[in-house]
Protein backbone atom coordinates (compact mmCIF):
# COMPACT_ATOMS: atom_id res chain seq x y z
CA UNK A 1 0.00 0.00 0.00
CA UNK A 2 1.25 3.55 -0.62
CA UNK A 3 2.66 5.45 2.36
CA UNK A 4 2.50 8.91 0.87
CA UNK A 5 3.39 11.99 2.90
CA UNK A 6 0.59 13.87 4.66
CA UNK A 7 0.22 17.64 4.58
CA UNK A 8 0.15 19.24 8.02
CA UNK A 9 -1.75 22.40 8.94
CA UNK A 10 1.66 24.14 9.12
CA UNK A 11 2.11 23.61 5.39
CA UNK A 12 4.87 21.04 5.81
CA UNK A 13 4.57 17.35 4.96
CA UNK A 14 5.11 14.41 7.30
CA UNK A 15 5.96 10.89 6.09
CA UNK A 16 3.00 8.70 7.02
CA UNK A 17 5.11 5.93 8.54
CA UNK A 18 8.09 6.37 10.83
CA UNK A 19 10.69 4.47 12.82
CA UNK A 20 10.33 4.91 16.59
CA UNK A 21 13.22 4.64 19.06
CA UNK A 22 11.14 4.35 22.26
CA UNK A 23 12.32 0.88 23.33
CA UNK A 24 15.81 0.92 21.80
CA UNK A 25 17.67 2.25 24.85
CA UNK A 26 21.07 3.80 24.24
CA UNK A 27 24.56 2.81 23.15
CA UNK A 28 25.56 1.25 19.85
CA UNK A 29 22.30 -0.73 19.48
CA UNK A 30 20.02 2.19 18.58
CA UNK A 31 22.68 3.68 16.30
CA UNK A 32 22.78 0.46 14.29
CA UNK A 33 18.98 0.09 14.24
CA UNK A 34 18.30 3.66 13.16
CA UNK A 35 20.96 3.33 10.45
CA UNK A 36 19.31 0.11 9.27
CA UNK A 37 15.90 1.80 9.24
CA UNK A 38 17.27 4.63 7.11
CA UNK A 39 18.94 2.15 4.75
CA UNK A 40 15.61 0.34 4.35
CA UNK A 41 13.71 3.43 3.29
CA UNK A 42 12.39 4.93 6.53
CA UNK A 43 12.75 8.70 6.22
CA UNK A 44 10.94 9.61 9.45
CA UNK A 45 12.77 8.97 12.73
CA UNK A 46 10.91 9.52 16.02
CA UNK A 47 12.75 9.99 19.31
CA UNK A 48 12.20 11.90 22.57
CA UNK A 49 14.03 13.56 25.41
CA UNK A 50 12.97 10.77 27.79
CA UNK A 51 14.14 7.97 25.47
CA UNK A 52 17.69 9.12 26.17
CA UNK A 53 18.86 8.20 22.69
CA UNK A 54 18.74 11.52 20.86
CA UNK A 55 22.54 11.46 20.71
CA UNK A 56 22.54 7.98 19.20
CA UNK A 57 19.85 9.01 16.73
CA UNK A 58 22.01 11.98 15.75
CA UNK A 59 25.03 9.72 15.27
CA UNK A 60 23.01 7.44 13.00
CA UNK A 61 21.75 10.38 10.96
CA UNK A 62 25.29 11.65 10.52
CA UNK A 63 26.67 8.23 9.58
CA UNK A 64 23.88 7.69 7.07
CA UNK A 65 25.29 10.38 4.81
CA UNK A 66 21.77 11.58 3.99
CA UNK A 67 21.15 15.27 3.51
CA UNK A 68 19.07 17.06 6.14
CA UNK A 69 16.16 17.52 3.74
CA UNK A 70 15.97 13.76 3.14
CA UNK A 71 15.00 12.90 6.73
CA UNK A 72 12.04 13.99 8.86
CA UNK A 73 13.03 14.09 12.55
CA UNK A 74 10.60 14.17 15.47
CA UNK A 75 11.55 14.60 19.10
CA UNK A 76 9.57 15.43 22.22
CA UNK A 77 9.66 17.58 25.32
CA UNK A 78 9.44 15.07 28.17
CA UNK A 79 10.27 17.28 31.15
CA UNK A 80 13.41 15.21 31.78
CA UNK A 81 15.59 16.40 34.69
CA UNK A 82 13.07 19.17 35.36
CA UNK A 83 14.31 21.19 32.39
CA UNK A 84 11.99 23.72 30.77
CA UNK A 85 10.99 23.80 27.10
CA UNK A 86 13.48 26.48 25.93
CA UNK A 87 16.38 24.57 27.50
CA UNK A 88 15.10 21.16 26.42
CA UNK A 89 14.69 21.97 22.73
CA UNK A 90 18.20 23.41 22.53
CA UNK A 91 19.62 20.33 24.26
CA UNK A 92 17.68 18.11 21.88
CA UNK A 93 18.83 19.73 18.65
CA UNK A 94 22.41 19.78 19.96
CA UNK A 95 22.23 16.08 20.85
CA UNK A 96 20.79 15.29 17.43
CA UNK A 97 23.48 17.35 15.74
CA UNK A 98 20.84 19.41 13.94
CA UNK A 99 19.93 23.07 13.72
CA UNK A 100 16.22 22.25 13.88
CA UNK A 101 13.78 19.33 14.14
CA UNK A 102 10.88 18.84 11.78
CA UNK A 103 8.41 18.17 14.57
CA UNK A 104 8.56 18.91 18.30
CA UNK A 105 5.89 17.48 20.59
CA UNK A 106 4.76 17.94 24.18
CA UNK A 107 5.02 14.32 25.30
CA UNK A 108 2.03 14.41 27.68
CA UNK A 109 -0.49 16.95 29.01
CA UNK A 110 0.80 16.32 32.54
CA UNK A 111 4.04 18.00 31.44
CA UNK A 112 2.19 21.21 30.58
CA UNK A 113 3.19 23.22 33.64
CA UNK A 114 2.00 25.44 35.13
CA UNK A 115 -0.84 24.95 32.64
CA UNK A 116 -1.50 24.03 29.02
CA UNK A 117 -1.80 27.62 27.65
CA UNK A 118 1.54 28.65 29.21
CA UNK A 119 3.24 25.50 27.97
CA UNK A 120 1.87 25.91 24.46
CA UNK A 121 2.99 29.53 24.29
CA UNK A 122 6.54 28.26 24.91
CA UNK A 123 6.10 25.68 22.14
CA UNK A 124 4.94 28.42 19.77
CA UNK A 125 8.13 30.32 20.55
CA UNK A 126 10.15 27.21 19.63
CA UNK A 127 8.57 27.33 16.17
CA UNK A 128 8.95 31.09 15.87
CA UNK A 129 12.68 30.78 16.64
CA UNK A 130 13.10 28.18 13.90
CA UNK A 131 14.09 25.32 16.22
CA UNK A 132 11.14 23.25 14.97
CA UNK A 133 9.36 23.41 11.63
CA UNK A 134 6.11 22.20 13.21
CA UNK A 135 4.89 21.69 16.77
CA UNK A 136 2.39 19.22 18.18
CA UNK A 137 1.22 17.18 21.14
CA UNK A 138 1.16 13.61 22.35
CA UNK A 139 -1.30 11.72 24.58
CA UNK A 140 -3.67 14.72 24.78
CA UNK A 141 -7.35 13.97 25.39
CA UNK A 142 -10.28 15.96 24.02
CA UNK A 143 -10.49 18.26 27.03
CA UNK A 144 -6.73 18.90 26.88
CA UNK A 145 -7.02 19.86 23.21
CA UNK A 146 -9.98 22.13 23.91
CA UNK A 147 -7.96 24.02 26.53
CA UNK A 148 -4.99 24.29 24.19
CA UNK A 149 -6.99 25.56 21.21
CA UNK A 150 -8.75 28.08 23.44
CA UNK A 151 -5.57 30.16 23.61
CA UNK A 152 -3.36 28.88 20.80
CA UNK A 153 -2.01 31.19 18.12
CA UNK A 154 -0.57 28.20 16.29
CA UNK A 155 -2.48 24.93 16.09
CA UNK A 156 -0.71 21.67 16.94
CA UNK A 157 -0.11 19.78 13.71
CA UNK A 158 -0.42 16.30 15.24
CA UNK A 159 -1.55 14.44 18.33
CA UNK A 160 0.51 11.26 18.77
CA UNK A 161 -1.57 8.70 20.67
CA UNK A 162 -1.83 5.00 21.42
CA UNK A 163 -3.97 3.51 18.66
CA UNK A 164 -4.84 -0.05 17.74
CA UNK A 165 -8.16 -1.95 17.44
CA UNK A 166 -8.33 -2.90 21.12
CA UNK A 167 -8.32 0.77 22.20
CA UNK A 168 -10.10 2.25 19.18
CA UNK A 169 -13.46 2.84 20.88
CA UNK A 170 -11.95 4.73 23.80
CA UNK A 171 -9.70 6.78 21.49
CA UNK A 172 -12.37 7.51 18.88
CA UNK A 173 -13.48 10.86 20.44
CA UNK A 174 -9.88 12.06 20.19
CA UNK A 175 -9.72 11.06 16.53
CA UNK A 176 -12.99 12.83 15.78
CA UNK A 177 -12.05 16.03 17.61
CA UNK A 178 -8.63 16.11 15.95
CA UNK A 179 -10.16 15.63 12.50
CA UNK A 180 -12.56 18.55 13.06
CA UNK A 181 -9.62 20.78 13.97
CA UNK A 182 -7.19 19.72 11.21
CA UNK A 183 -4.89 17.93 13.66
CA UNK A 184 -3.31 14.78 12.23
CA UNK A 185 -3.40 11.69 14.43
CA UNK A 186 -0.11 9.83 14.75
CA UNK A 187 -0.47 6.28 16.09
CA UNK A 188 2.09 4.61 18.30
CA UNK A 189 2.23 0.97 19.42
CA UNK A 190 -0.09 0.12 16.52
CA UNK A 191 1.11 -3.50 16.40
CA UNK A 192 0.43 -4.34 20.06
CA UNK A 193 -2.38 -6.80 19.17
CA UNK A 194 0.26 -8.88 17.35
CA UNK A 195 3.41 -8.25 19.37
CA UNK A 196 2.05 -8.09 22.93
CA UNK A 197 -1.44 -9.61 22.80
CA UNK A 198 -1.26 -12.51 20.32
CA UNK A 199 -4.06 -15.06 20.18
CA UNK A 200 -6.82 -12.57 20.93
CA UNK A 201 -10.06 -11.90 19.04
CA UNK A 202 -8.14 -10.13 16.27
CA UNK A 203 -6.11 -13.17 15.32
CA UNK A 204 -8.78 -14.78 13.12
CA UNK A 205 -9.85 -11.72 11.06
CA UNK A 206 -6.24 -10.55 10.66
CA UNK A 207 -5.12 -13.95 9.40
CA UNK A 208 -8.09 -14.24 7.04
CA UNK A 209 -7.60 -10.76 5.58
CA UNK A 210 -3.83 -11.28 5.28
CA UNK A 211 -4.38 -14.56 3.41
CA UNK A 212 -6.92 -12.91 1.10
CA UNK A 213 -4.47 -10.19 0.04
CA UNK A 214 -1.27 -12.23 0.26
CA UNK A 215 0.26 -9.92 2.86
CA UNK A 216 1.32 -10.19 6.50
CA UNK A 217 -0.91 -9.53 9.49
CA UNK A 218 1.19 -6.54 10.52
CA UNK A 219 0.61 -5.00 7.09
CA UNK A 220 -3.13 -5.47 7.54
CA UNK A 221 -3.03 -3.88 10.98
CA UNK A 222 -0.99 -0.95 9.72
CA UNK A 223 -3.48 -0.48 6.88
CA UNK A 224 -6.31 -0.34 9.43
CA UNK A 225 -4.35 2.11 11.56
CA UNK A 226 -3.45 4.31 8.61
CA UNK A 227 -6.90 5.14 7.40
CA UNK A 228 -9.39 2.41 8.26
CA UNK A 229 -9.58 1.84 4.55
CA UNK A 230 -6.80 1.58 1.99
CA UNK A 231 -6.81 -1.94 0.46
CA UNK A 232 -9.33 -3.25 2.95
CA UNK A 233 -13.05 -3.58 2.26
CA UNK A 234 -15.73 -2.23 4.57
CA UNK A 235 -16.38 -5.83 5.67
CA UNK A 236 -12.70 -6.31 6.53
CA UNK A 237 -12.63 -3.12 8.59
CA UNK A 238 -15.85 -4.08 10.35
CA UNK A 239 -14.37 -7.48 11.24
CA UNK A 240 -11.28 -5.85 12.76
CA UNK A 241 -13.41 -3.27 14.61
CA UNK A 242 -15.67 -5.97 16.05
CA UNK A 243 -12.73 -8.13 17.13
CA UNK A 244 -11.01 -5.10 18.59
CA UNK A 245 -14.08 -4.19 20.65
CA UNK A 246 -14.33 -7.76 21.93
CA UNK A 247 -10.65 -7.73 22.80
CA UNK A 248 -11.06 -4.43 24.63
CA UNK A 249 -13.84 -5.88 26.79
CA UNK A 250 -11.78 -8.96 27.60
CA UNK A 251 -8.72 -6.86 28.40
CA UNK A 252 -10.76 -4.62 30.69
CA UNK A 253 -12.24 -7.65 32.48
CA UNK A 254 -8.78 -9.15 32.95
CA UNK A 255 -7.55 -5.86 34.38
CA UNK A 256 -10.49 -5.68 36.80
CA UNK A 257 -10.00 -9.29 37.93
CA UNK A 258 -6.27 -8.75 38.32
CA UNK A 259 -6.87 -5.66 40.44
CA UNK A 260 -9.39 -7.52 42.58
CA UNK A 261 -6.97 -10.39 43.17
CA UNK A 262 -3.98 -8.13 43.79
CA UNK A 263 -6.09 -5.90 46.00
CA UNK A 264 -7.29 -8.88 48.03
CA UNK A 265 -3.72 -10.14 48.47
CA UNK A 266 -2.49 -6.66 49.36
CA UNK A 267 -5.29 -6.13 51.87
CA UNK A 268 -4.60 -9.51 53.48
CA UNK A 269 -0.92 -8.62 53.80
CA UNK A 270 -1.62 -5.14 55.18
CA UNK A 271 -4.22 -6.25 57.70
CA UNK A 272 -2.00 -9.16 58.74
CA UNK A 273 0.85 -6.75 59.37
CA UNK A 274 -1.45 -4.43 61.30
CA UNK A 275 -2.59 -7.24 63.58
CA UNK A 276 0.93 -8.53 64.10
CA UNK A 277 2.54 -5.14 64.73
CA UNK A 278 -0.40 -3.52 66.49
CA UNK A 279 -0.23 -0.41 64.30
CA UNK A 280 -2.44 1.26 61.71
CA UNK A 281 -0.79 0.89 58.32
CA UNK A 282 -3.66 2.69 56.53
Amino acid sequence: MPWESIKLNSGYYIPSIGFGTWTLGNGQGPIDQVEQALENGYNHIDTAQSYRNEGETGDALKESGLSRSDVFVTTKYSGTNGLDIPTSIRNSVNSLGLSYVDLYLVHSPRLAVPDIPTCWAQMEKVKEEGLAKSIGISNFGVQDMEILLGSAKIKPVVNQILLHPYVYRQQKPILEYAAKNEIVIEAYSALIPITKLPGGPLEKPLNEIAAKFGVTTDQVLLAWTKAKGGPLSAEDIAAIDAAGALGEKKANMKTILKRVVVGAIACTAVFGACNFLGINMM
